[in-house]
């Protein structure tokens, strides 16, 4: 999961110990029992991966996952594979292999997904030393930036085209995107691990309390809306350019939610930019499935939502050594009154009409 962004299982109680009152700068380490993935070595990682053929050059590189553990693993008689590890627990085999199958639908399709590979014999996920995995094809690529119309119209259209084929039919084992999971669950982990400092507490959650209505009210606006299979966290990291155009990569997260879920995210900079942005994409999209404008009162919303999820999320995963080394950031009063403060100005934005497109 990635940070939200203006610009575009049971958990585990974070450790606390350490901090003092008034401590702006200071984060927290937290010591722990042993991870399941310290168990995650290189020799785990490349056994698996030679599951697949082939023999492995012993090169290997971490890639920027935090949930799964992800790696780029060279061979000796082809091009480099990628191997993602599942975070022990998160999901049930059901729900990955239904992310597998969606992606490799929309791969068949030619809509630039990348897929899971088979393994000899058959079958995308696998498992080895405990942990069930995928192997997927190197894809290389640079990051999008979507500076110019044809760009933001391209990616429009294969959007367009995933979500035309994501409504042909439902998942079955995937999340739904909703105010309960992502927001008020997200709110009640906060305030019972008791992850914000103390003297903001009354401020933080009374900010989050005031949210809640206008969202509930946005989401009954946009009632009539269709709920389909999307990706889910379509932003720009998990987007690759070539010289083809986009590669849709990371399907982690995919759910089924309101066409807009995949849009917002590309979205950047002030309403005025967003506005001229929206109507590129849309226009590429809008040439394979049509979006129901009632979804465009909704942006604000999920972007709220998924500001709430994150913060849960890092609390969620503090246990695991990855995420203090990574976000030494989150465990400081700093952070939290920026939270605060990004919470407020999400409570304007929420009485602000929606961006405005026409069809």
């Amino acid at each position: 999961m990635a940070k939200h962004n203006r610009s575009s299982d049971t958990p585990a109680r974070p450790s606390l110990a350490g901090r003092s009152p008034g401590d702006d700068t200071s984060s927290v380490v937290a010591t722990s029992p042993a991870h399941p993935y310290d168990s995650l070595t290189p020799e785990v990682i490349l056994e698996a991966v030679e599951m697949y053929g082939g023999r492995c050059t012993g090169g290997l590189l971490a890639l920027n996952s935090y949930e799964n553990r992800v790696y780029r693993v060279d061979t000796e008689d082809g091009p480099p594979y990628v191997a993602k590890f599942y975070r022990p627990g998160r999901w049930d085999e059901a729900a990955i292999l239904e992310e597998h199958a969606f992606a490799l639908q929309l791969a068949e399709h030619e809509i630039p997904a990348v897929a899971p590979l088979a393994r000899p014999g058959g079958g995308t996920l696998s498992h080895h030393g405990g942990f069930r995995f995928a192997v997927f094809p190197w894809q290389p690529g640079r990051a999008p930036e979507l500076n110019s119309r044809d760009d933001r119209a391209l990616l429009g259209r294969y959007l367009g085209r995933l979500h035309r084929l994501g409504a042909a039919e439902p998942f079955r084992h995937r999340a739904r995107l909703g105010i309960e999971e992502f927001g008020y669950r997200s709110v009640r982990y906060l305030k019972e691990y008791g992850i914000v400092p103390e003297e903001l507490r009354a401020s933080f959650f009374a900010i989050t309390e005031y949210l809640f209505p206008p969202i509930e009210a946005a989401f009954r606006a946009a009632g009539d809306a269709a709920w389909i299979r999307l990706h889910g966290d379509c932003h720009l990291g998990n987007i690759l350019w070539t010289g083809t155009g986009p590669h849709l990569v990371d399907f982690d997260d995919c759910l089924t939610g309101p066409a807009v879920q995949d849009l917002w995210m590309l979205l950047s900079g002030d309403r005025e930019d967003m506005e001229l942005q929206l109507a590129d994409v849309l226009a590429g999209y809008s040439e394979f499935m049509e979006l129901n404008p009632a979804e465009l009162r909704l942006i604000e919303p999920l972007r709220t939502l998924r500001m709430l999820r994150y913060m849960a999320w890092l609390a969620e995963r503090w246990d695991d050594p990855a995420f203090p080394r990574n976000f030494p950031w989150f465990n400081t009063r700093r952070y939290w009154e920026e939270q605060v403060l990004a919470l407020k100005q999400q409570a304007a934005a929420l009485d602000e009409p929606p961006l405005s497109w026409m069809a």
